[in-house]
């Protein structure tokens, strides 16, 4: 330290004819305002921390002469860090400690059960390595895409096929895929495609229609009771909703497969309703981001039919019928299915894995999209893969029309859409960006390289081929891309107002002058018929006295 200033403290200590052993103190007022202006700053409290670097000291000091340690000022700073962390910590019970429960401890409790074997389940392993399963390999999966930077962490992955593995066990399942993960704001979805076995899915749609049919039963008792109550009630309006459009049914269309989610590997999984040609409908003309919760409502202009599940549901029909792709020739039709579709004229919605089917390589898969093919069928703006007329109606309503009314000028025309198999290159693009874009996992090594494909429509949708096997996945947030801002349809416009004319315009009230008038004319044209009947009964007397 250098010379003290003359309004510093120790000013004056080495002045002549000063000595720092005398008990006269020299100025002692600014000395205690000094001691007291430092003591006051010390004392200030931390905005973040409530503490004050005064009390923090004194304890630390404390704990020092109180434990004495060897070589404390070479230990200062963890001495402060103990000191901060004993204020902070929780004030335990003498006779039960408070454990707390960390996060990653409450995550391995959820994914605990994904690990425990289930009895006998050793001895049907073997079974299952000799025999198909409908279980997939996820890891293999996983791998590939990681070639190309995409993908989960490999534990996840792992989880995600346990949690596979315990759905096959508790569903009849034929067939599984990892379909892929749809993101949300509170949690997301992981997402399973399944199919079926034959006859399981047709018990629930049977039981289904029972319950409607049961329904409708009881309403035609209650519409009897009620006509008899109602028949002096004021004429209903006339007017009829348009028809709607019926869904496709179970193992066809939009509802080929059926969906299972879970917000995480290790919780239940709940099965997605089927599809109504309405949802996707009305879920082209909105965007919503999803909260990961099923039973959430979905607010949105125009009104969207159902919960989030059904919204889910929709956009996953939406991004599966766009975005599920194979290497041209792996899936080929079957040549009965031909001759049928010849003899029916309609459109081909089945195929078969080919036998014969010869992989090309990686550059022929990267250089050209007309090398991958949809094997999914596109959805119509009906809402359906497969149009259907709403207003169609039975035969005998059909011949009944046909004799009273000619065709309708205002039919529907038929919707028809790409065919199954049609090549990536007729995809039209976005703007100036092309649908797809196809790259190779790596350029160093390119003899072991994996063919990548990305969606531009819908960001998230990933597929390879590598070889004799390939895979499409889904990573999003489930929106489609749109070159321009998403903007919501507006309302329609007001209604007219009904012309006014004289049949329904309503008379005004006649004045107490009118009334009086009207009454004195009403009573001199009683008058007069009746002088005139009075004259017609004397002229028939007459005639008959002449008689």
């Amino acid at each position: 330290h250098g010379p003290y200033q003359p309004h510093e403290p120790g000013y004056g200590l080495y002045q002549p004819g000063y000595s720092p052993y005398d008990d006269q103190i020299p100025d002692p007022k600014s000395r205690m305002l000094a001691i007291q202006n430092a003591k006051a700053y010390l004392l200030k409290s931390s905005s973040a921390s409530g503490l004050n670097l005064y009390d923090h000291l004194a304890n630390m000091l404390t704990k020092i002469l109180d434990e004495q340690p060897t070589n404390a000022v070479d230990i200062i700073e963890n001495i402060s860090k103990d000191v901060k962390w004993a204020h902070f910590q929780k004030k335990m019970d003498t006779l039960r400690d408070e454990h707390e429960i960390l996060p990653t401890f409450e995550a391995a409790e959820k994914r605990k059960a994904l690990f425990i074997k289930a009895n006998g389940e050793g001895d049907e392993e073997l079974e299952e390595e000799i025999g198909e399963t409908p279980l997939p390999n996820v890891m293999e999966t996983a791998f590939y895409f990681e070639q190309a930077g995409i993908g989960l962490s490999k534990d996840e992955s792992y989880h995600i096929f346990l949690a596979l593995k315990k759905l096959i066990s508790v569903q009849p399942i034929q067939t599984c895929r990892f379909w892929g993960k749809i993101l949300g704001l509170e949690m997301n979805y992981i997402i399973a495609e399944v199919q079926y076995h034959e006859g399981e899915e047709e018990e629930e749609t049977e039981e289904e229609e029972v319950i409607e049919e049961g329904g409708k039963g009881m309403g035609e008792v209650e519409d009897e009771d009620e006509k008899k109550e109602k028949e002096d009630e004021p004429p209903k309006s006339t007017y009829k909703p348009p028809p709607v459009t019926p869904k496709e049914e179970n193992g066809t269309g939009a509802n080929k497969y059926v969906y299972f989610v879970c917000n995480e590997p290790g919780k239940p999984w709940m099965k997605l309703p089927p599809v109504m040609p309405a949802q996707i409908v009305c879920a082209r003309k909105i965007k919503k981001f999803f909260t990961g919760r099923l039973d959430a409502p979905v607010v949105s202009f125009p009104p969207f039919p159902g919960n989030e599940a059904n919204y889910l549901r929709a956009q996953i029909a939406r991004i599966s019928a766009g975005t599920q792709i194979s290497p041209i020739g792996f899936y080929q039709f079957s040549e009965e299915e031909g001759d049928e579709e010849e003899e029916g004229g309609g459109g081909r919605d089945t195929y078969e894995e080919n036998p014969d089917f010869q992989p090309l390589s990686v550059a022929e898969m990267v250089g050209s999209l007309s090398t991958w093919v949809h094997h999914g069928q596109s959805i119509l703006k009906q809402g359906r893969c497969v149009w259907l007329n709403p207003l169609q109606k039975s035969e005998e309503e059909e011949e009944e029309e046909e004799e009273e009314k000619a065709e309708d000028p205002n039919e529907l025309q038929q919707e028809i859409g790409p065919p199954l198999l049609t090549p990536l290159s007729e995809d039209e693009g976005i703007q100036n960006i092309p649908a797809w874009t196809a790259e190779a996992s790596t350029n160093l090594i390119p003899q072991y390289a994996v063919a990548i494909l990305q969606s531009n429509r819908w960001p998230g949708a990933y597929a390879f081929a590598s070889g004799k096997k390939f895979d499409n996945i889904y990573f999003g947030w489930g929106h489609k891309y749109s070159p321009e801002n998403h903007t919501p349809a507006l309302p329609p416009p007001v209604q007219a107002e009904y012309p006014s004319g004289p049949e329904i315009t309503e008379t005004r009230d006649p004045t107490l002058e009118e009334e009086l008038a009207f009454k004195a004319a009403r009573e001199e044209a009683l008058a007069a018929a009746e002088e005139e009947e009075d004259e017609e009964d004397v002229e028939d007397d007459e005639e008959e006295d002449d008689d």
